[in-house]
């Protein structure tokens, strides 16, 4: 072959190589922005003016397709509302720019789709709504997406998760809810939390003999000097432990609780553990989100956790660490997470607590609350299965009946009796209470389980108020949830 022919032929195959890398480029760029309405899966839209809401997009669609699930990312103008119609499941990650605008791009979202009626009976959303508390409309376009969402008949997945200045606690909340849709899977946090050592000082099994799983308290004391300082409805991140964590403990539990130090004394064995073998064996593992059950002057931070096991047997990370292998007297790992839009009413309204299972934690601490600060006219709605082995909390609650603190008490229990009964069933029965209390100012607070309870209680609010009060009572912060 000529030297022109060989020079023609190697020119050849570097545009034929370069013609492949772009095609590679172009179709993994396809994929991953492929167009709202192809194909199953999960659309991660964003709004943002500076970038970080794409880039929390970016990381979200990776994480959700790392746990198996089908996922893309687009920017919110490039949706309109007949491709949102097609989608049973939709995340958005939204920015406020200025005084509660929506960036520059989303302008003609906002005109074009939220200007309108475009009915989303199908669609199933989580909102993460990003802003400044510095300024006066705090995440004002992810309220006003969120209001527009619901009016057009959609679903919230979880209720709206806000971010204050990139506050980490509120990310690794979004990454917690990720987890949830993505089929109960442990997603690595984007940033782990700063964790500080606390000590178990009691853990107690509140219902022995229940038709559900065990439920425990535990109590938990801060580090030494450690400022220990929360409201109620604040959440506890708990760092679980890891497998070699687990060995450990399963060593605890065989060979009793007790060793031989190298000067011939002895001490307790989980602390020996706690002190040498777990921390040399420690990995970042992905975080667990409790409510609180106490309050700070109590002297303990109390958590209210049901042990949870697969179908397999197998333990909850979080859950099985905590009721069965953390040594009592050995470190729990924990951070402490402000919850602003579940804190308690700031003045002496009438207080109605709804909830259900563990979510007595985040009740409990409010009713607390309202005690310390002298607060009377509270009702608690409360369900779980029988009123002889899941009567959580029953000596404080008939307490604080006594006293006069605690107006009305309600509790379902669905094993009981011939049908079951469920706490949207109680709140159904005493519509018209519930309808004077809310026209008397009173703010609704639930607590629980995301997955029946809460459904059918916002069903049930819905009946008994309408849709319009209940979503004005929610925009006044007199309509808030914990629900996991």
């Amino acid at each position: 072959m000529d030297p022109l022919s060989q020079r023609y032929l190697w020119a050849g195959l570097v545009m034929a190589i370069y013609a492949l890398f772009c095609a590679v480029i172009f179709r993994r760029h396809a994929l991953r922005n492929r167009p709202v309405g192809v194909g199953e899966g999960i659309l991660v839209a964003y709004a943002s003016q500076t970038g970080f809401a794409e880039n929390l997009a970016r990381h979200t669609v990776a994480g959700l397709i790392g746990a198996g699930q089908s996922a893309w990312a687009e920017a919110i103008d490039r949706i309109d509302a007949a491709r949102l119609s097609g989608l049973t499941r939709a995340l958005f990650i939204v920015s406020t720019t200025g005084e509660g605008d929506a960036p520059d791009h989303a302008a003609g979202f906002v005109r074009r789709v939220m200007g309108a009626s475009a009915p989303l009976p199908t669609l199933k959303y989580g909102l993460l709504a990003l802003g400044d508390r510095d300024y006066t409309k705090f995440c004002a376009f992810g309220h006003a997406l969120d209001g527009w969402l619901r009016h057009q008949g959609a679903v919230p997945l979880f209720d709206m998760v806000e971010v204050d200045d990139g506050d980490a606690g509120a990310l690794r909340h979004w990454q917690h809810h990720l987890g949830q849709i993505a089929g109960h899977v442990h997603l690595p946090d984007w940033t782990a939390p700063d964790y500080q050592e606390w000590l178990l000082t009691d853990r107690r099994h509140l219902n022995p003999g229940s038709p559900g799983a065990p439920i425990f308290h535990l109590r938990l004391t801060p580090p030494p000097g450690a400022k220990a300082d929360w409201q109620a409805g604040d959440i506890a991140e708990v760092g679980p432990c890891n497998p070699p964590d687990l060995i450990a403990a399963a060593l605890v539990d065989a060979g009793g609780d007790r060793a031989e130090t190298r000067d011939g004394t002895t001490r307790p064995l989980s602390h020996w553990l706690a002190e040498t073998i777990l921390p040399a064996g420690r990995e970042p593992l992905p975080h667990r989100e409790y409510s609180i059950a106490s309050l700070p002057a109590d002297g303990t931070l109390d958590l209210v956790v049901r042990r949870m096991a697969g179908p397999d047997g197998r333990l909850g990370l979080g859950s099985g660490w905590l009721t069965r292998h953390a040594p009592i007297g050995g470190p729990i790992r924990l951070r402490l997470r402000r919850n602003p839009g579940f804190h308690p009413p700031v003045d002496d309204r009438p207080l109605i607590l709804i909830g259900n299972g563990t979510g007595i934690a985040g009740l409990r601490a409010h009713l607390k609350a309202r005690a310390a600060a002298g607060y009377g006219r509270n009702w608690l709605l409360f369900g779980e299965r029988t009123a002889t082995h899941d009567s959580l909390f029953a000596d404080e609650l008939a307490a604080w009946q006594a006293s006069g603190m605690l107006t009305r008490l309600d509790r379902a229990f669905s094993r009981d009796g011939d049908r079951p009964v469920y706490v949207q069933h109680l709140l159904a029965a005493a519509g018209d209470t519930v309808a004077r209390w809310a026209e008397d100012g009173a703010a609704l607070y639930v607590c629980g389980s995301l997955e029946g309870m809460a459904a059918g209680v916002h069903a049930a609010l819905t009946d008994i108020l309408g849709p319009e009060m209940l979503e004005e009572m929610a925009t006044q912060r007199r309509y808030c949830r914990d629900v996991y």
